[in-house]
């Protein structure tokens, strides 16, 4: 099989901070994260010749390239299906620098989603588009499905009825994200920890999903820069080499609750995703040390868990009761906060938070660090990594 394992790596990380009212426009926000990432990486804008982003995104590549001063683009590229597209922007990177392409892309995401367009209030124009998706908005708005917190509690509820898994289990993800979060100076709920009690208090937003099981509205920008093993020699940082990088699709697939399936409380769009990675890396579950999941929602990460192989159909539940997830525990999620607790850049905070894994300069450190496995948004087709240290 051909494949780009090895043949790119991540050598620049860069964000804003996170806040809830940024002040400043998006494209700002863009420019910031990408020229604090080439810094990181010790590379000038005239270095760089391609640039990757979201459809979502409101920030062109060429606004970007003049605010920065980039002079040529070789390469530029952009992902559908929102959160899902996190790991798909490295990806498309990796696949440019690898065959010839470009030499160094940047993969940015930037965004007011609190203070400007908030992705989780009904978008009444998304029923009502002239489009393929408009069309399928249309079947279930109507019934008041109609924010992404609605559609993912039709699922949640699903996925307890079948596998027995309470409210409680959906928020000891909650409770580790906001423990990690908690000792991370960059986090929006640093030194703010919760536990589950706090989580079972928390008000209703749509049965079964509470306040403290959906992700933070946040303002930010994030980029990531991606170029070759052999530049990246000479660059400051140890290099994350992309070891696998898959996108993934599963069948009768919608956005975000696919109705029409045999099976409602599965997500088999990252199960593609998890084959293709695990083939492309040459290893498996057993030789991750961080996992990086994509935590819009609770019960997604124990179906991400499920999907991914760490343990079997329906069994998360019990795969996380013991702090597994927790820092010392035999999986550390989401070490950065996760988007519960760091911000929600769309999943690209998360990417930066596995490569810090593998320089060793995390706030919160896992020992060892030889592989991480990252994943995009779910409910959607959606994207996944693995990063490795250089063997």
């Amino acid at each position: 099989m051909s494949t780009i394992s090895g043949s790119a790596a991540i050598v620049g990380i860069g964000a804003t901070e996170f806040s809830k009212d940024s002040g400043r426009s998006e494209l700002q926000l863009a420019a910031e994260a990408v020229r604090t990432a080439l810094a990181d990486a010790d590379l000038e804008p005239s270095d760089v010749d391609g640039l990757v982003t979201f459809t979502m995104d409101n920030n062109t590549e060429t606004a970007v390239a003049r605010e920065l001063g980039i002079p040529e683009l070789s390469f530029f590229s952009r992902i559908h299906y929102g959160g899902g597209a996190a790991c798909a922007t490295v990806q498309q990177a990796a696949m440019a620098v690898a065959t010839g392409m470009a030499e160094v892309v940047v993969c940015y995401r930037a965004f007011n989603e609190r203070s400007g367009s908030r992705f989780g209030q009904v978008q009444s124009a998304a029923a009502s588009a002239p489009t393929s998706a408009g069309l399928d908005n249309s079947w279930s708005y109507p019934a008041g499905v109609a924010t992404p917190g609605a559609q993912v509690a039709m699922f949640a509820r699903r996925y307890m009825h079948v596998y027995g898994a309470s409210s409680a289990d959906f928020g000891r993800v909650a409770v580790a994200d906001r423990k990690h979060a908690a000792t991370n100076p960059n986090a929006w709920f640093y030194q703010r920890p919760i536990t589950l009690a706090d989580h079972q208090a928390s008000r209703w937003i749509t049965e079964p999903l509470r306040l403290l099981d959906c992700c933070q509205e946040s303002d930010g920008g994030v980029a990531i820069v991606v170029t070759s093993p052999e530049r990246a020699a000479d660059l400051p940082h140890p290099p994350a080499v992309v070891a696998a990088a898959a996108q993934g699709s599963g069948a009768d697939q919608f956005t975000m609750t696919s109705y029409y399936r045999d099976d409602l409380a599965a997500l088999p769009e990252m199960g593609v995703v998890a084959r293709k990675l695990w083939q492309q890396a040459g290893i498996g579950p057993r030789e991750i040390q961080v996992g990086i999941l994509y935590d819009h929602f609770t019960p997604f990460v124990l179906v991400q868990l499920e999907e991914l192989g760490f343990c079997a159909r329906g069994e998360a539940k019990d795969f996380i009761a013991d702090g597994a997830i927790e820092l010392g525990g035999r999986l550390p999620l989401n070490t950065h906060g996760g988007q519960l607790g760091e911000a929600y850049i769309h999943g690209m905070n998360g990417i930066a938070e596995a490569v810090r894994q593998i320089r060793g300069t995390a706030i919160n450190q896992v020992d060892d660090v030889r592989h991480v496995l990252v994943t995009a948004g779910t409910g959607v087709p959606t994207s996944g990594l693995v990063v490795s240290a250089v063997s």
